[in-house]
């Protein structure tokens, strides 16, 4: 108890304020390049730690002339994530939290936009490839393309898939509400009870739904039908309404809901 009585109000809102502005951080970082430098500055670290646990002098040397140059090496590693976590900061957006309502408008917008986008392709015969990047990060797949960094349209979803221009063969990247990269390569699938009659851009959404949790639309340029991929599984020609419902269903950041255990065991015992 005495453990507890030496800390103040100040700790709390201290240790509070810090633990916030770290949680901030790492949602910057999700999805880049620099998650996996912060794994190889923790591998560095247990490095260090294991040289001094061990009096490995040799070892320990080296460890200590890399953090010497350390700060400023991080400084120019993270230089993009720090100017974008300045730039949100500046904006005041850094500290801000989006409400329910928001979300869900933010979400209707976006697929408002793409299903406009799907279902002019799907007229027209022309093939189209959109990936939604979800929790795990895809940005090695973003930086085989094209970058673009354009808020989403269905005018630009669209002049990017007429064909014979130059980032209509591909796929294109989206990440939240804006078009990372178009043109960008995907992992084929190579699963052999995979249908002949489906062809690369359906086993190329196939193989990114299976490597991530990512939500694949295929316009085909054959039949004009639209398909999902979702978990190495593939609905084809799926009907709009089925379409907009389940993009609603994966897009939208799920509720973390906690139930009373007392109230779970009453309904269990009504229920008996």
């Amino acid at each position: 108890m005495e453990l507890f009585s030496d800390i103040s109000i100040t700790d709390i809102i201290d240790i509070s304020i810090v633990s916030y502005v770290v949680y901030k951080l790492i949602m910057l970082l999700r999805g880049t390049r620099a998650i996996q430098l912060m794994k190889g500055i923790f591998v560095v670290l247990v490095t260090w730690a294991l040289s001094v646990a061990f009096s490995l002098n040799t070892l320990q040397w080296i460890m200590n002339q890399m953090f010497t140059v350390g700060l400023i090496a991080i400084i120019i590693i993270f230089q993009p994530e720090l100017r974008r976590a300045l730039e949100q900061l500046g904006r005041g957006r850094f500290f801000s939290r989006m409400s329910s309502s928001d979300v869900d408008h933010d979400v209707n917008i976006r697929i408002g936009e793409v299903i406009k986008a799907m279902n002019y392709l799907s007229r027209r015969k022309i093939g189209a490839l959109i990936v939604f990047e979800k929790e795990t990060g895809l940005t090695d797949y973003i930086e085989s393309g094209i970058a673009v960094n354009g808020r989403i349209s269905s005018e630009l979803l669209i002049n990017i898939f007429i064909p014979n221009t130059p980032l209509h063969d591909g796929a294109v990247i989206i990440r939240n509400n804006q078009l990372m990269a178009a043109g960008c390569y995907l992992p084929l699938s190579e699963n052999p009870f995979i249908s002949k009659e489906l062809g690369t851009r359906h086993r190329a959404a196939i193989g990114m739904s299976e490597v991530s949790d990512a939500i694949c639309l295929i316009v085909s340029e054959e039949t004009g039908q639209i398909s999902l991929s979702l978990n190495g599984q593939v609905v084809r020609d799926i009907k709009e309404e089925s379409l907009i419902s389940k993009l609603f269903d994966e897009l939208r950041p799920k509720a973390k809901v906690r139930q009373n255990p007392l109230k779970k065991w009453w309904g269990g015992r009504k229920r008996g």
